[in-house]
């Protein structure tokens, strides 16, 4: 028997020895992810008709390295219930090609597949999240972690073997149409959830593809794609320890991203791909190219076949989508790349699969329920969306009834008739971000969905509780009297305003899947979406105006996915909630914590600015400069990061700090009180400031954090832990090194600074 046929041995062993019986040509296969899923299929019925092009594909190299997207269900793939793979169809689809591709290689070679997780599986009946934006406000990993493990078992359960999740960009410009992907602006806080999404998924067995590495937040005016203009040191402190810690995780995939970096186009970037993640990181996996990314490559190469040798040489293991790495096997022949260098990438490729077991179990078990998740039975997307929403205003009231707490939130039983308005407020895909599927009625609810189910709570609770609403449309005179009326008759207005990634009205898309700007529809966030202004889209603010004429109090929820510059929104609002795409059950959250059912415990995770020109605003910014110090405008950001509050009241008290001698070993803890009626929630964050360094530092780095539950009327302890690598620097010399010197403890909560201690490192 065939060494690589033995399942006694290791996966490298079989690997290897099924790479020397394999040809050049059979090698250049196993590298190549041409495919688009979706489009190599036709489903007819029930039956599932294997399109020529990927027979010709086969063909071509003896076989099928990875497939991407067979089950993507979107407007750009063209799949939804009636032509894509629902339920027990997605398994027959699976198998049968599968089937195929064994069938027609020479070894039994079978391929991976790989699928879009931004924030839960691209396919139809995915289970889906939070985008990564609001996760970053919940400021609990652990929670996301129980999240991204649902989302992985129902992606191993349908045959997914490389997940491509976005865990490694930073939000620097919220230009960008991409920023929902990001955690936030914070690098420790960022790579918390990274090695949390990694270690979570990798567990129900499903192999990550973390992207996009490296900078991609870092674009020119907030471009897609575009230059990230910054040197090393900013690479380091900034934008490489995600990519660390999901090494440290053990991350089996990563994705390079389309930028280039001082002039180096990340997919040829051998410091990047093999000096920084290979030999300094450790990362012994797989790295992908992102679409048609080496295609992009010509305008430096001028030649395809070159652009193949360089982004091999770099380290790229696996193409998506482009020509360019079907010219290996002529740049190998060519003498412009060593066979050696393909045989490592091949090896990786081959190791891979022997250890997802698809050598010796390469077919799924066709169960009419595989991949079902349903809400009631995973409620971690629920939670999430609860712990994401930040609540940022909560005016006192007049006339408030003595029984009330005399703010406008909680919505107590003064508000018997309120009117829910506005273009996010009964519109799903709204809610659910960029790189989403389909979904079907019951699968999800919108804010006004939320509000009215709460609203009927409350009368078979024989409270008189009522929900209006009016059509959002442009504010004519005669549309003005209308909505203007329908505010009047109620107790309290919510106007739920924001963004729009929906690819659900009429979008068109680029070669990769991007959204091409312009046209019609309404899609003004996500990958392709650019925008050079902040302010909320259409005639938003003047609506807002409107509802401060009616004289009603009013409260704003802003669902979106990027902070856009919403002053004047907020100037006139009396409560104000900022919720970042939150989900299928986003609006269920929502509603409960409008009605108090639950406190806003959401923390921004990223600055909101007063103004597009104010950019950039993140409140890690160089200690060298006055941040934001125009002489035009405010010195600060509208609302800084870390700021949110909820219904109680809290009050911490000082610091008690544990340090043995000079030790770079701290301990930290810090009382919390709930001084309010309502239980609430700390979300303790403990920054350092260095005051003596090689380099100059940042004006505070976030170092730990916390999140607890304090009980109305209670007390609470928190403790924070900071290790050596917390006060190591990239000193003068590109070194990561430990200073002696001062440093200063921050620990702030609800953007109030609680207490600053200075000690002494070393």
């Amino acid at each position: 028997m065939e060494l690589y046929k033995d399942r006694t041995k290791s996966p490298g062993q079989r690997a290897e020895d099924l790479l020397g019986r394999m040809t050049l040509r059979e090698k250049v296969g196993q590298l190549n992810q041409r495919l688009y899923g979706f489009r190599i299929y036709e489903r007819r019925g029930d039956e599932i008709i294997l399109s020529q092009e990927l027979k010709d594909e086969v063909e071509r190299y003896g076989g099928l390295g990875v497939l991407y997207g067979l089950f993507r269900a979107d407007p750009w793939s063209g799949r939804d219930e009636n032509t894509g793979l629902p339920g027990a169809l997605a398994i027959r689809a699976y198998n049968q090609i599968q089937k195929y591709v064994i069938e027609h290689s020479r070894f039994g070679i079978p391929m991976l597949m790989s699928s879009e997780c931004p924030h839960g599986h691209q396919a139809l009946g995915g289970y889906l999240l939070p985008v990564n934006l609001a996760v970053g406000a919940t400021f609990d990993p652990a929670l996301f972690g129980e999240a991204a493990s649902v989302c992985a078992g129902q992606l191993k359960e349908m045959g997914v073997n490389l997940a491509l999740v976005s865990l490694l960009d930073i939000l620097r410009d919220p230009r960008w149409g991409r920023s929902e992907e990001c955690f936030g602006e914070d690098p420790f806080l960022a790579s918390a959830f990274a090695k949390a999404a990694v270690e979570s998924m990798q567990k129900e067995g499903v192999a990550v593809v973390a992207k996009h590495f490296c900078a991609q937040g870092e674009g020119t005016g907030g471009i897609n794609a575009s230059a990230a203009r910054i040197g090393e040191r900013e690479l380091r402190e900034i934008h490489l320890p995600m990519a660390k810690a999901c090494c440290e995780a053990g991350v089996q995939g990563v994705m390079a991203a389309y930028n280039e970096i001082d002039g180096v186009y990340c997919h040829v970037n051998q410091k990047l791909l093999r000096g920084i993640l290979r030999g300094e990181f450790g990362f012994d996996g797989v790295v992908m190219a992102d679409g048609v990314a080496l295609d992009r490559l010509k305008e430096m190469t001028g030649d395809d076949v070159i652009s193949a040798a360089k982004a091999l040489k770099a380290g790229v293991d696996i193409s998506l989508w482009d020509e360019v790495y079907p010219r290996l096997e002529e740049a190998v022949e060519k003498g412009l790349v060593p066979e050696s260098l393909l045989d490592e990438a091949v090896l990786r490729v081959l190791t891979l699969k022997f250890a997802q077991g698809l050598f010796d179990h390469p077919y799924l078990e066709e169960r009419g329920d595989a991949g079902a998740r349903s809400l009631a039975q995973y409620p971690q997307t629920l939670q999430l969306a609860r712990e994401s929403a930040v609540l940022l205003k909560n005016e006192r009231v007049s006339g408030m009834p003595d029984s009330e707490c005399g703010r406008v939130l909680p919505l107590g039983d003064w508000a018997k008739r309120i009117a829910v308005i506005g273009p996010n407020a009964d519109d799903i895909y709204r809610q659910l971000g960029d790189y989403t599927p389909p979904v079907l009625a019951g699968e999800y609810s919108t804010v006004l969905d939320g509000m009215r189910a709460l609203a009927a709570d409350r009368r078979k609770a024989g409270k008189e509780c009522e929900i209006i609403t009016c059509a959002f449309d442009e504010l004519t005179e005669k549309k003005r009297r209308e909505a203007l009326a329908c505010m009047e008759s109620a107790d309290v207005v919510v106007l739920v305003l924001g963004g729009s990634s929906s690819r659900f009205e009429g979008a068109e898309f680029d070669s990769n899947g991007a959204a091409i700007a312009g046209g019609e529809f309404q899609m003004e966030c996500g990958e392709g979406l650019d925008v050079s202004g902040l302010k909320l889209p259409g005639d938003q603010e003047a609506w807002a105006a409107l509802a401060r004429e009616s004289g009603k109090p009013l409260v704003t929820v802003v669902i979106q996915g990027r902070p856009y510059a919403i002053k004047p929104v907020a100037d006139v609002s009396d409560g104000l909630m900022l919720c970042f795409y939150p989900g299928p059950a986003g609006g269920r959250a929502v509603a409960e914590l409008l009605f108090g059912e639950e406190s806003p415990s959401g923390r921004l995770p990223v600055s909101v600015p007063v103004s597009a020109g104010q950019l950039p605003v993140y409140y890690n910014y160089k200690a060298s400069y006055a941040a934001m110090g125009y002489c035009d405008g405010g010195k600060e950001p509208l609302y800084s990061f870390g700021q949110g509050f909820g219904y109680g009241a809290l009050h911490y008290g000082k610091m008690e700090i544990s340090q043995e001698g000079t030790k770079p070993e701290i301990s930290v803890t810090i009382e919390v009180s709930n001084d309010g009626a309502m239980d609430d929630y700390a979300v303790g964050q403990l920054y350092i400031h260095d005051l003596q360094s090689s380099t100059v530092r940042r004006a505070r780095e976030l170092k730990a954090f916390q999140r607890k539950k304090v009980r109305a009327g209670g007390r609470e302890l928190l403790g924070l832990k900071l290790g050596e690598d917390a006060f190591r620097v990239w000193d003068e010399n590109m070194e990561f090194s430990l200073e002696p010197g001062e440093v200063e403890l921050i620990f702030m909560d609800q953007g109030i600074v609680w207490d600053k201690q200075t000690i002494r490192i070393g």
